[in-house]
């Protein structure tokens, strides 16, 4: 490992983590296997902050996730929980076992066509007994395969995703997965729904000195761990394994960030009360204790209330996605995920997690809201003071926080800009040309962005970062994006080039002029530019308030069985009570939460 990395150690709790998990690995797993392009200068980010290296039995090198995942017995189908890269731990038992044997084989799941067809182009068990791995460049594994006998792109159908390890395309190590075999994935008994359940499953031995001894192995190879990023379900009892699990880290690793991003799937049904009630319930008990443990802590849903109000699923102008769907659901939140936590992830300058907490929850606001654009809209040639300028303000990024109307009053934020070409950064209008804008003064494209940023919030506390690698939407990645995008996700059905708009001197990019050959070709979009932004605001106290409020109307003894799982009245009341704190945080100068 490269001396100097700030080391990240993921945690994926829950199966809408698993969703959004696997997605943000496959997208991590894409921008490794990229091939090096004059267009993407390598470098800009560090990808072993998040990964790690090692060799298994046989000397293969390897390269695995910083990772451990939780979740429940039934949900892996047929990945091992040991992974493939290092062998089968029974198998290696019984060769060393010289006495007698009994073997007793569950009947094994049907492995998901894409992963068969997968595993087959990318690591087979070979005749020497070998396991040949996916070769990974940048000097992580042996050189890749000549372009005209590697494997064509995979795609898989929505109806064959049944769980997150159908579209993993990533090896994990063994010490990555670990399942809580008391409770059910699948059918209706035996289901892991209430906070107190996921609290109680931390609390028992067997749990604890599994999750503390995988934390232990990841933490004693790294030379620098700055924290962790917790992927964690909201709606279900994972949302006190998540409690637990942060209140663990705050004790053991004291001084380390903990960022924790609360997942929530699409919008609820109707037909389901007790779900929308339990959703209500644990969505409060998870924000209040993982707030209390956490550096920050971010909701992430496309739906668009943490509470019971159902309001339609946000929209995207250039996606077309089912929000019933979390293999969908969970690609859009895992692509403003692996852009919003770029600070962090840099190679050069990096923004560590704790200074990104700090910048960001001063006052004791803990709790922000993510937004993006997905993707941003650019059409080739285009500059991006003209796109700036016909995006407009704040409110025309997407909210993914379940946190209602974005407007309000902002404290701080962290914004990043990915996948634009640097030809594209600031204005290229000839000599004498009357400016549109601002915007079109500034010299280099960070000063762009910075402007912008300072035009729709005046005086608001700013971190920004402008990146020239896009994010990676290629297979399993589900088919989102409107025809209209070209391969590199730009818009080619935007107002045309005219003199002295966006390239007065005559001179397109390069990647721009490529974009427009290409898209006659092929419509299969590969990359995206995409607009992020973490932002401390008002909006996130008035959705605080709200949930305080919707608690607070329950009658929470007629919902005994969530009680009965290990929350008692006295919790409920301290639940509100901390809710109503968490929002004060946000009051304007008027006293109140805008």
């Amino acid at each position: 490992m490269a001396g100097g990395t700030r080391e990240v150690l993921t945690l994926q709790l829950g199966h809408f983590a698993g969703f959004v998990g696997a997605h943000w690995w496959n997208q991590q797993d894409a921008a490794l296997c990229a091939p090096t392009d004059a267009r993407e200068p390598p470098g800009e980010l560090c990808p072993d902050v998040l990964y790690r290296a090692g060799r298994t039995a046989h000397g293969q090198e390897t390269y695995t996730p910083r990772l451990i995942l939780m979740d429940l017995k039934g949900s892996l189908s047929s990945l091992k929980q040991e992974g493939g890269l290092y062998g089968d731990r029974q198998l290696d038992a019984a060769i060393a076992w010289q006495g007698k044997l009994t073997t007793h084989k569950e009947e094994l799941y049907p492995q998901n066509p894409y992963l068969r067809d997968l595993l087959s182009a990318e690591g087979v068990l070979s005749s020497d007994g070998i396991w040949r791995v996916k070769p990974i460049p940048n000097g992580k594994g042996p050189p890749p395969l000549p372009a005209a006998i590697a494997p064509r792109p995979l795609i898989p159908t929505e109806s064959s995703i049944r769980v997150w390890s159908d579209f993993l395309r990533v090896h994990l190590h063994p010490r990555s997965i670990c399942m809580i075999q008391k409770y059910n994935h699948d059918g209706e008994a035996g289901r892991l729904e209430a906070f107190g359940q996921g609290e109680s499953v931390l609390k028992e031995p067997r749990y604890l000195e599994e999750l503390e001894d995988r934390l232990h192995f990841y933490m004693e190879e790294c030379d620098y761990l700055q924290g962790f990023q917790i992927l964690c379900d909201l709606h279900n009892g994972f949302s006190g394994v998540g409690a637990k699990a942060t209140e663990l880290l705050q004790d053991e690793y004291s001084g380390r960030g903990i960022i924790t991003w609360g997942l929530l799937p699409g919008p609820y049904s109707l037909g389901e009360p007790q779900k929308n009630i339990y959703r209500l319930l644990n969505t409060a008990f998870g924000l209040v204790h993982m707030s209390a443990h956490s550096s920050l802590v971010c909701p992430l849903s496309l739906g668009g209330s943490l509470g019971l109000r159902r309001e339609p699923p946000v929209t995207f102008p250039h996606l077309h996605y089912d929000a019933t769907l979390p293999f969908h659901c969970a690609a859009i939140l895992a692509t403003a995920l692996d852009t919003v936590t770029v600070p962090y992830r840099l190679r050069s300058s990096p923004v560590s997690m704790v200074h990104l907490a700090d910048m960001l929850n001063s006052s004791g606001k803990k709790v922000v809201t993510a937004a993006a654009t997905i993707p941003f809209p650019l059409v080739p040639g285009q500059s991006l003071p003209d796109a700036l300028v016909q995006l407009g303000g704040a409110t025309a990024w997407t909210p993914l926080s379940a946190c209602g109307d974005p407007s309000g009053t902002c404290f701080a934020q962290s914004v990043v800009l990915r996948g634009l070409d640097k030809a594209c950064h600031t204005s290229r209008l000839a000599p004498g040309t009357r400016l549109p804008s601002p915007l079109h003064a500034c010299d280099t494209g960070e000063d762009v962005l910075a402007q912008y940023l300072q035009q729709q919030q005046p005086g608001v506390r700013s971190s920004t970062h402008l990146l020239l690698a896009p994010c990676k939407v290629v297979p399993p990645y589900p088919c989102l994006f409107s025809p209209s995008l070209s391969r590199h996700g730009l818009l080619l059905d935007g107002p045309p080039l005219g003199a002295g708009t966006w390239v007065a001197k005559g001179r397109e990019s390069s990647h721009c002029m490529c974009d427009q050959r290409e898209a006659r070709k092929s419509t299969a979009v590969e990359s995206i530019p995409v607009l992020g932004a973490l932002c401390s605001s008002s909006t996130s106290g008035r959705a605080l308030g709200d949930l305080a409020r919707e608690l607070g109307k329950l009658d929470v003894r007629r919902w005994a069985s969530f009680m009965d799982a290990g929350v008692e009245q006295g919790d409920v009341e301290e639940a509100l009570q901390e809710l109503g704190s968490l929002a004060q945080c946000y009051q304007g100068g008027d006293g109140l939460a805008d």
